[in-house]
């Protein structure tokens, strides 16, 4: 079950953040570190409605933002749909001891519903250049590779922006 998130449940999400941070850093990927995600990032998610969290037999076992609001490191980037009305995905999160049994697909197949039945034109991400197995699953449902951004505080390498046009 995908509901929107609770305050008091902050320290439970650092907790799945941090593991994925931790098993990307494994994996030579330095996506995520002990700056970001962080607790007041989903502080103010929380704050705007906007950070969800996958539910499994009552516990938290993944995040997703649906934001209306386009960071200022998006404007450069060609999109496809005219920027007044999209929804951006941030920080998609599943535990890595869950991850390969498609809580990830549950939580993109609720923010692209949740999209169409708002009437978005679109959705847009961005994810790390580095990440080989996150670009293909956002390929893989539809979504198009449109350009590049960098975050400097995350990483030298830059992040690749996505559309998906409904």
């Amino acid at each position: 079950m995908v509901r929107s998130a609770k305050l008091s449940e902050i320290p439970q999400i650092l907790n799945i953040t941090r593991a994925c941070a931790a098993a990307m850093i494994k994996n030579g990927i330095y996506q995520w570190n002990e700056d970001y995600p962080n607790k007041e990032a989903f502080e103010l998610d929380i704050e705007r409605g906007e950070l969800y969290v996958l539910e499994e037999d009552g516990q938290i076992i993944g995040t997703i933002v649906l934001s209306t609001l386009m960071d200022e490191e998006y404007v450069p980037i060609e999109w496809l749909t005219p920027s007044n009305n999209n929804i951006y995905i941030h920080r998609v999160s599943v535990h890595p001891d869950l991850q390969g049994k498609g809580y990830a697909q549950k939580l993109m197949a609720f923010a692209e519903n949740y999209a169409r039945e708002n009437k978005f034109a679109s959705v847009r991400l961005d994810t790390f250049s580095q990440n080989k197995r996150n670009q293909k699953f956002y390929e893989t449902r539809g979504f198009e590779r449109l350009g590049d951004i960098f975050f400097p505080k995350q990483s030298e390498h830059p992040f690749h922006c996505y559309e998906l046009v409904l």
